[in-house]
């Protein structure tokens, strides 16, 4: 599958291959509490047009089969129209994979951004550019599907998402000029600037191979052996106890334990004693404010 290729040939391929890529089937979802059925009406145009834009978009130089394309949703939920065509919301994105040879989709990334202010009118073309900051609501929503294509290549290939997350670091320095908030480093260490910026770092490096590890290595190969791959997750959760005690508290690990907590716990609940005591340990020193959920994997003994 050509999905699956490695992503170093990425390049060479946008010069090869035709663009035709509809690489995502993204479910779309805009919450309007307190709004009129008017704006309400509005917000549900919006909805069919983001859906069209994510969904019917070539993303990649890769042709994806049907089957292939990313399971993602995209939750936005408007917190208040500050007049005229401007919005304040938020926007919960997340993703997830098939495991090989199951019915079971993995949960990849699951991330609540509280800053997405923008601008629309009903019916308004949505305009787009990889190469120039055009409207924030295109771009911010640009950015998490390179995110979510990214991190899904990741787990196909070691780090073979970094053309994506390039592609994403690449719409945040178009939008330093931006009014809108979220873009900037110096806000926050929890804004669009920050997250790529982990992805992309080096230092980081050590979290993304232990997303292929845990998928490719771990989840793909436990309906011919649960036990050998199920260490392989636990390996997966070592690496990040390494990059943890490296680089305590960064965004990218706190994103990846966001998606991956309640897998965790469903998965280790099965494993042998010493596994559950191993894997309680970790997961408790490298996310500490969750510790009660994972002392919740002992409860089956």
């Amino acid at each position: 599958m050509i999905k699956k290729a490695f992503a170093c040939v990425f390049i060479a391929l946008t010069l090869t291959l035709p663009l035709s890529g509809q690489e995502l089937n993204c479910q779309i979802s805009i919450s309007t509490p307190g709004m009129s059925e008017t704006e309400r009406q509005i917000m549900q145009t919006l909805r069919s047009e983001l859906s069209e834009f994510v969904n019917q978009t070539n993303w990649t130089p890769f042709q994806f089969e049907t089957n292939e394309r990313i399971e993602a949703s995209i939750q936005i939920t408007i917190e208040e129209r500050a007049g005229g065509d401007e919005y304040r919301a938020s926007i919960q994105v997340q993703s997830r994979r098939p495991i090989y040879n199951t019915s079971y989709n993995s949960p990849v990334f699951n991330h609540r951004d509280r800053d997405f202010d923008f601008r629309y009118r009903e019916h308004q073309p949505l305009e787009y550019a990889d190469n120039t900051f055009i409207s924030n609501i295109t771009s911010v929503i640009a950015y998490y599907v390179y995110i979510i294509i990214g991190f899904d290549f990741d787990t196909f290939s070691p780090l073979g998402g970094t053309p994506y997350f390039e592609m994403a670091q690449r719409i945040v320095n178009q939008a330093q000029n931006a009014s809108e908030r979220g873009w900037k480093s110096f806000e926050s260490q929890r804004k669009r600037s920050w997250l790529v910026e982990n992805l992309l770092n080096n230092r980081y490096r050590p979290i993304r191979e232990a997303m292929y590890r845990y998928l490719r290595l771990g989840f793909d190969t436990m309906t011919d052996n649960l036990d050998l791959g199920r260490a392989e997750v636990l390996e997966a959760v070592e690496m990040l106890q390494r990059a943890h005690r490296e680089r305590p508290g960064s965004l990218l690990l706190q994103s990846v334990l966001t998606a991956k907590g309640d897998e965790l716990v469903n998965l280790f609940s099965e494993a042998s004693p010493m596994e559950q005591n191993k894997a309680i340990e970790i997961l408790s020193e490298i996310d500490p404010s969750n510790s009660a959920k994972y002392r919740r994997i002992a409860d089956s003994n």
